[in-house]
């Protein structure tokens, strides 16, 4: 039962997630590095929603990792975080549009998306931390 749950829930998102994706505000990279740097950053949350591998190869300082494919399944887990700002993000976006929009169904109101994701971070050199 809960693999068709999963299974309805990511069919639903696919096909509103460009909708919803077009509906989150974007975050440039300069502001994240800003807020990051700044005394008001406890109130933002980086989520980076690509798989742990993925995460370890490379992920922003103080991000959280809950692949997008976990996110249905472990709101609870997300919940502390539903007065902040989360900052979301994945390799290219595709699945930070599915997370967002499991989010917003969710009653996540302040979610803001990384612009370029993963992918446009690493292309302008900016820092990563990694686990290896």
């Amino acid at each position: 039962m809960t693999k068709l749950r999963n299974y309805l829930m990511v069919l639903g998102c696919l096909l509103s997630c460009s909708a919803l994706h077009a509906e989150t505000i974007k975050m440039s990279q300069q502001q994240l590095i800003s807020i990051l740097n700044a005394p008001a950053a406890a109130d933002y949350v980086v989520l980076d929603v690509r798989t742990p591998e993925e995460f370890a190869q490379g992920h922003i300082e103080g991000a959280i990792n809950l692949s997008h494919d976990l996110v249905a399944d472990n709101l609870a887990q997300l919940m502390p975080y539903k007065d902040k700002t989360l900052i979301v993000h994945c390799r290219s976006g595709k699945r930070a549009a599915l997370a967002e929009a499991i989010l917003i169904e969710n009653g996540f109101t302040k979610l803001k998306h990384l612009d370029g994701d993963m992918k446009a971070w690493q292309k302008a050199g900016l820092p990563l931390v990694s686990a290896h």
